[in-house]
């Protein structure tokens, strides 16, 4: 008879083995890589002390020298107080493949954060699906997708992409909310050697699916330099977030600066007194939102526009803005993608929206039409409409065209409309309206006074058509600003749609919309 004693040292044993299934052989390779063991990679992301495992004690069954943990490490713990449920793949055991076992495990982790309505954080270094398992392995991404699927726009979910994605694996990240990349990592359904395989085209890792062809792409929305600054902006990014859709996003010190300062009054001088001059959108970002923080989501893709989030009166919000440095801030089909889906990431999660606008238009040019920025466009406005969130809008500089709508103009679906009185709000810039509705009176003139009338037709346009002041008559917007009472102004108006409902009141029968694809 075993007494409790030996059954106790037995279970000691077991764990240690199980905390480093690979033994040796897996510490020298991790080592060699210079990377950190799983578990560590866990303890980085969480709260200190906070990691509480399950599952350290699956293995392939009928297998008598199967690895613990099947190569998968799942459990519970702390980011910022709260609680969240973290995945991450072992590279030492099965190379972080998935199989039959390491799957039910994960499902049952996204299971747990279904049940108790919680974040899941992800951490990636898998060469994909188990050859050994076969059918069952593919059949396992089947039911993890299956079970991804469910928490979709229910908890915040985030992907870390550490070393190798690859094959069926990236169809997890991928159907997360926002995927996180170090510099080293990797991101692609065919491997270079299996390409060369088939086609006979030699690629390289990196330019096939390297973390900055990944982030110019859109599929990684943040590239870090360390595995600490990726874990360190995964948490920066839940702060943002509730802890499910049921929950409203959490307050970081409210009615901070109550009054005008002298960083607002920067916002009175920073326009240019010319159209065609650019500056950095970052510059009234940072002034216009509490303690001067943004929090940018895919910087490197279509960075003619600008998202991410900031926080306004302590309350989180989600921000869209032109950049005139890129494009002049122009609406091309990559931007209209990136606009749509962080629409519909912070309706999602009860997050408000502001809008901050400086657009000469959609793009131009035979590329965009091949692009599909008709297709890719029109889902924009479609998101806005939608949305239920509060909405706020504010035109800093230029609002032309068909971007009017895709910038949230009051029409489409802001609930509060600002402009400053350097804005211009048109059908078209004031350039390209000369010469389509001026082009026979400039005929008329003289050819050597014809550049000058031309600048005087320009600076009429600007001044009797596109100004804020019509737009303002007309009541298409709420009220003409000065720039360094912004900051006030859009917290005065997010306290008053604090309460604003979320539910639409108009029956209607449809399963749901159809968008352009």
């Amino acid at each position: 008879m075993v007494d409790t004693k030996a059954k106790l040292d037995e279970l000691v044993k077991i764990l240690s083995i199980a905390e480093e299934p690979a033994g040796e052989a897996g510490i020298a390779k991790r080592e060699k890589k210079g990377v950190p063991s799983v578990r560590q990679r866990l303890n980085m992301l969480l709260d200190p002390g906070t990691l509480v495992e399950f599952g350290a004690l699956a293995r392939q069954p009928d297998q008598p020298d199967a690895l613990y943990g099947d190569g998968l490490v799942t459990g519970r713990g702390m980011i910022g107080g709260r609680p969240v449920v973290v995945i991450a793949h072992d590279q030492t055991v099965y190379g972080g493949s998935v199989g039959v076992t390491s799957a039910r495990k994960f499902m049952r982790a996204l299971q747990l954060a279904f049940d108790n309505a919680c974040p899941v954080v992800t951490i990636n270094d898998s060469g994909g699906a188990r050859i050994q398992d076969a059918v069952g392995s593919i059949a396992s991404f089947g039911n993890i997708s299956r079970v991804l699927e469910k928490l979709s726009g229910y908890v915040p979910q985030v992907s870390i992409i550490l070393g190798k994605c690859a094959a069926g694996s990236v169809y997890g990240p991928i159907n997360t909310d926002v995927l996180i990349g170090t510099k080293d990592s990797y991101m692609f359904v065919t491997g270079p050697d299996v390409i060369k395989a088939v086609n006979g085209e030699d690629i390289t890792a990196e330019a096939l699916g390297g973390a900055a062809v990944q982030a110019t792409r859109g599929t990684l929305h943040h590239v870090t330099e360390t595995e600490q600054e990726a874990y360190d902006w995964a948490r920066n990014y839940l702060s943002y977030m509730p802890t499910s859709c049921i929950e409203q996003p959490p307050i970081v010190n409210p009615g901070l600066e109550p009054e005008i300062t002298a960083s607002d009054r920067e916002l009175d001088s920073i326009i240019p007194d010319s159209d065609r001059s650019g500056y950095d959108m970052h510059e009234i970002l940072l002034r216009i939102f509490d303690d001067g923080e943004f929090h940018e989501i895919r910087a490197a893709f279509a960075p003619n526009l600008i998202t991410g989030f900031a926080r306004v009166d302590g309350y989180p919000v989600g921000v869209i803005a032109n950049q005139p440095l890129v494009l002049g801030g122009s609406i091309d089909a990559a931007c209209s993608d990136k606009s749509t889906y962080f629409i519909r990431l912070c309706n999602a999660f009860n997050i408000p929206l502001v809008f901050v606008v400086d657009t000469p238009g959609v793009l131009p040019g035979l590329e965009q039409e091949a692009n599909g920025v008709i297709i890719r466009g029109g889902r924009v406005p479609r998101a806005i409409i939608e949305a239920t969130v509060p909405i706020i809008n504010l035109v800093v500089r230029k609002s032309y065209g068909g971007a009017y709508g895709m910038m949230a103009a009051r029409q489409v679906g802001a609930d509060v409309s600002f402009a400053w009185p350097t804005a211009r709000i048109a059908v078209i810039g004031a350039e390209s309206a000369v010469d389509l509705i001026g082009k026979r009176q400039l005929a008329a003139v003289p050819e050597e006074h014809r550049a000058a009338a031309r600048e005087f037709m320009v600076n009429q346009y600007n001044e009797t058509i596109a100004t804020p002041w019509i737009a303002a008559e007309r009541g298409y917007i709420d009220a003409v600003i000065e720039p360094s009472t912004t900051r006030l102004e859009i917290r005065h108006a997010l306290r008053l749609l604090r309460d604003k409902q979320s539910v639409r009141p108009e029956f209607n029968p449809r399963k749901h919309p159809i968008y352009p694809m």
